[in-house]
């Protein structure tokens, strides 16, 4: 008998250390690139958040280099607004 895994994906689940060291949970709920740039980008939620009505969603640029992943952080402001318009581009494309 096949399982039937469609419309239900496994989360992506990736560790990132905090300012202790302390490697905490975060879902990845969307992955997406900058159109003209090179760069891509990750969205994630942390996955023992206490309260489910302050989702809060973090924005790292990556890079994949085999098995490693690598976390950058946007400081930049003017990346970090094209990162959010086109997150929220994504999504609100998504609801339709």
């Amino acid at each position: 008998m096949a399982h039937d895994n469609h419309g239900h994906e496994e989360p992506e689940i990736i560790y990132i250390p905090d300012d202790e060291g302390n490697e905490e949970e975060f879902e990845v709920i969307m992955k997406f690139e900058v159109d003209g740039s090179d760069h891509k980008y990750m969205m994630v939620v942390p996955v023992d958040a206490e309260d489910d009505e302050t989702d809060e969603v973090y924005a790292f640029r990556y890079e994949e280099d085999g098995d490693d992943l690598k976390l950058y952080i946007i400081e930049d402001e003017e990346e970090w607004n094209i990162v959010e318009e086109t997150f929220n581009t994504l999504v609100d494309s998504e609801e339709v």
